[in-house]
């Protein structure tokens, strides 16, 4: 899935860091009546573009930690988590509504015997998603976790792809050691902190939510094409690498002549999904300035960074390196007095 929803319950959470919300959608190039229009849906480039803006507007280094404590509670993603049985059911419950909190699609959970981590893998994220993303996400866990086991609570050890600033404070934040410019972002518990019970379950406030929560995430998905579904499953496997049909339609559980035919009567090929998917992509690492272009070639599939080029040209009208300049001079617009 490639859709967020981005409505109203953002604004108390953006509003706690003393940044006006208007200013920060200007800043992302989003539309102004984005929070007002109801509906609100995003996707994962619109996603990014916010988490980058929101990063660079705020004049705090540590933005993404502090707003973890703030907690909306008009966003029923945080209420169920926080009314879990378990710290584990917890963190099972962010993971599974992530797109309803705003994160990513493909934040995981892995358990081993001794360990439990939340993980963002994957080359959309590792490669190009904004610092403050997994900041937020991990800290926001283990924020709901301390309210709700009313007790203190310390993970074994976080994991940021980022490299090395402030690690004193992050340190005293999660409260043990933190490893920067790891291969990927994660935050990793003991197995045995998954059985702490939450002070605050609540079972009866629980069986009201999630069939609302996964209402919504059955609307978001709903809202989906095949071809735009296909296009999600692309944008996921496709890492230095190319990606054929039987993959993606395997993906998605169904044949590949199946597939091929939804996406036609849609209009469409696979041939066209793929270059809108590189696209897509192109578009995101682009906006990470620590990735230059030899770099963003390979992670899109191009062995030669000059077919990147020729394509990106035909995609945008112009080379890489004036589409980013281009970008942050539309970006670089200043608040209101």
């Amino acid at each position: 899935m490639d859709k967020f929803r981005l409505t109203e319950r953002y604004l108390g959470t953006v509003q706690a860091a003393s940044i006006d919300p208007a200013f920060l959608l200007r800043k992302s190039g989003l539309p102004p009546t984005l929070f007002s229009s109801g509906d609100g849906v995003v996707s994962t480039e619109q996603l990014f573009r916010l988490w980058h803006a929101l990063g660079e507007v705020s004049d705090d280094p540590t933005v993404g930690l502090k707003l973890a404590k703030v907690i909306p509670g008009n966003n029923l993603a945080n209420v169920a988590a926080l009314h879990a049985r378990t710290f584990g059911d917890s963190l099972r419950h962010l993971v599974r509504y992530s797109t309803i909190l705003c994160w990513f699609e493909h934040i995981r959970i892995f358990e081993t015997k001794n360990e439990c981590s939340i993980q963002f893998p994957g080359p959309l994220v590792n490669g190009a998603a904004p610092t403050i993303l997994p900041e937020h996400a991990f800290a926001r866990a283990l924020e709901i976790g301390r309210r709700g086991t009313q007790r203190p609570l310390y993970p074994l050890r976080v994991e940021l792809t980022r490299t090395a600033s402030d690690r004193e404070i992050y340190e005293a934040h999660y409260g043990c050691r933190v490893r920067f410019s790891a291969r990927y972002d994660a935050i990793v518990f003991r197995a045995r902190d998954l059985q702490l019970p939450l002070a605050t379950h609540n079972p009866e406030l629980l069986a009201t939510l999630s069939p609302q929560l996964d209402h919504e995430i059955a609307h978001l998905k709903a809202q989906q094409t095949t071809s735009s579904r296909a296009k999600a499953v692309l944008k996921r496997l496709h890492y230095g690498q190319d990606t054929d049909i039987h993959e993606v339609a395997k993906e998605l559980g169904m044949s590949t002549r199946t597939l091929q035919r939804r996406i036609a009567e849609e209009g469409s090929s696979f041939r066209q999904l793929l270059s809108d998917a590189r696209r897509e992509l192109a578009r995101i690492y682009l906006q990470h300035p620590s990735l230059g272009l030899s770099k963003t070639a390979s992670l899109l599939g191009y062995e030669d960074p000059k077919s990147f080029l020729r394509a990106f040209r035909v995609w945008e009208g112009v080379t890489p390196t004036e589409w980013r300049a281009r970008q942050r001079r539309d970006c670089s617009i200043r608040p209101p007095d």
